[in-house]
């Protein structure tokens, strides 16, 4: 009765499908994991969620001014951080599946792709473009850009374009976007490799399902591989709540696989173009220190 009540109430399309389309706010205060001071505890008290949300507004003002007194009371009382609130049931974790509210542990073989990884930036750091950090060269896999999207310190917008046979998902954080197809069943063979992956999607009644294969080994989900395999599942559960559930499954890369399940809030805001460092104008400069802090100390 219930689910007949919102099926009744949710906007759709001509062709009868929830009208995903708008801009939503993905901003939410709720971690991924449970808080190691939480173990065992799958909800916050009242008080406890209100402590919570204090500390994280706070962390993350002190985490983006680089310490300035002056620009952190700022940032603090003008909430310019999006720092948005706990899920309404006051979850403690995003993550659903495991039980404990944490990310399972990486395979031997992930942890050792994870060294080799962080070893080779040690080494070659900015000794070419591609030897920075993805973030260094505004190149965002995960977090906000998705996929999975999840909520960073600002630019936590997504835009939903949606007709017939495809859906558009713009994300405000660098500006990506990914277009799902819905009028293909297979994926693209095996050999070809997308950074963000090959998604396909297709509705399970009201539920938009996307179904992502075809990572790269560039893309890092917690530890993730090439053969992660991505489901996300997009639903209505009022015309300005967006539900939004993912599961990643990667043998190769986790002990298991693991799920997470949060909430976009509809909004009227406009989505601002993410510049990075606009004209890479900051990558060029740090290779260019690199090359400075290369050359001999002068002799005295």
């Amino acid at each position: 009765m219930a689910q007949a009540r919102i099926a009744s109430r949710i906007p759709r399309t001509p062709d009868g499908r929830p009208d995903l389309q708008g801009t939503w706010l993905n901003n939410t205060a709720t971690p991924l994991e449970r808080p190691k001071e939480l173990a065992g505890k799958t909800h916050f008290t009242e008080e406890e969620a209100r402590d919570y949300e204090a500390r994280y507004l706070w962390e993350r003002a002190v985490a983006t001014v680089a310490g300035d007194p002056f620009e952190l009371e700022v940032a603090s009382d003008m909430d310019v951080f999006e720092p948005g609130k706990l899920l309404p049931d006051r979850r403690t974790s995003l993550i659903t599946d495991p039980a404990d509210g944490m990310v399972p542990a990486n395979t031997p073989a992930a942890q050792q792709r994870l060294r080799e990884r962080t070893d080779r930036q040690k080494v070659h750091y900015a000794e070419n473009p591609e030897n920075f950090p993805n973030a260094d060269r505004c190149l965002s896999v995960g977090s906000a850009t998705g996929p999975p999207m999840l909520p960073v310190f600002y630019n936590n917008n997504v835009q939903i374009v949606q007709t017939r046979d495809h859906v558009v998902i713009v994300t405000e954080m660098i500006h990506d976007a990914r277009i799902v197809t819905l009028n293909r069943r297979a994926h693209l063979p095996p050999e070809i490799r997308v950074w963000k992956g090959d998604p396909i999607g297709h509705w399970e009644g009201d539920v938009l399902v996307v179904d992502t294969l075809n990572f790269t080994d560039k893309t890092n989900i917690r530890g993730s591989g090439s053969q992660l395999h991505l489901v996300e599942r997009f639903s209505l559960a009022d015309p300005d709540t967006l539900h939004y559930t993912f599961t990643v499954d990667d043998p190769d890369s986790f002990a298991r696989p693991w799920s997470a399940t949060s909430a976009m809030s509809r909004t009227s805001a406009r989505m601002f173009e993410y510049s990075c460092h606009e004209a890479n104008y900051s990558l060029m400069n740090a290779l260019r220190g690199a090359r400075f802090a290369e050359q001999p100390a002068p002799k005295r």
